[in-house]
């Protein structure tokens, strides 16, 4: 394993040579996570892959974890300060896998979101299509190693001590949440492209060798 330095604009390169050069062709769909602890901005990278990947001729489906979670009355059940649900039971992996991951692959189409994160309603949009060759391009925090079917995941990694440092004093509670997840879910290990990013202004990539 080797840390290289590189710039912001370096690490939406990198990611989006890594989607095109994946197997199957123009024609192929490819699901991308961005995955990493809030104060990494996981949304900022995805959105910025969403007009290279544009330009090099991909449709481009651009997804937010956040609204796939599950209704309220069950990601909130054991109280809204639940380390352990967060991480278990916040995200409808199931849902996203049926109206997105899945769906761009077998039915050509995708939805845009399921529920409103604040409200827990039904956001009622409408499906949209996914031509040949659609890459999703999805964002969020505590996603890795849920089942969700994706096919290039990059993680954004941070220090435990950045991560700390980083949380609000309102959010703590949320901490044991990610420690949990480093341990059992160490998306350092399963992520295909790491980036470390506790200087956000000097982010490297980890790569292997």
């Amino acid at each position: 394993m080797r840390v290289e330095p590189v710039t912001p604009d370096g690490v939406i390169e990198h990611v989006v040579e890594r989607v095109l050069a994946r197997d199957g062709g123009a024609a192929a769909a490819v699901r991308v996570l961005v995955d990493g602890h809030p104060s990494t901005h996981p949304e900022a990278l995805a959105g910025a892959l969403v007009e290279p990947l544009r330009a090099a001729g991909r449709p481009v489906a651009r997804v937010r974890v956040r609204d796939f979670l599950r209704a309220r009355s069950l990601r909130l059940e054991r109280g809204r300060r639940d380390p352990d649900a967060l991480l278990d039971e916040w995200i409808d992996v199931d849902g996203l896998n049926r109206e997105v991951l899945g769906a761009v692959v077998t039915r050509g189409r995708w939805l845009p979101s399921l529920r409103d994160p604040d409200t827990g309603r039904s956001t009622r949009v409408g499906y949209e299509a996914a031509p040949p060759g659609t890459v999703v391009v999805l964002d969020g925090s505590l996603a890795m190693g849920r089942g969700l079917d994706v096919d290039l995941a990059v993680h954004l990694a941070l220090r435990a001590a950045t991560e700390t440092r980083n949380t609000p004093l309102d959010d703590a509670w949320t901490l044991a949440a990610y420690g949990r997840y480093r341990r059992e879910a160490q998306p350092e290990r399963r992520a295909d492209v790491v980036v470390r990013v506790d200087h956000p202004d000097r982010p490297a990539l980890v790569l292997p060798g």
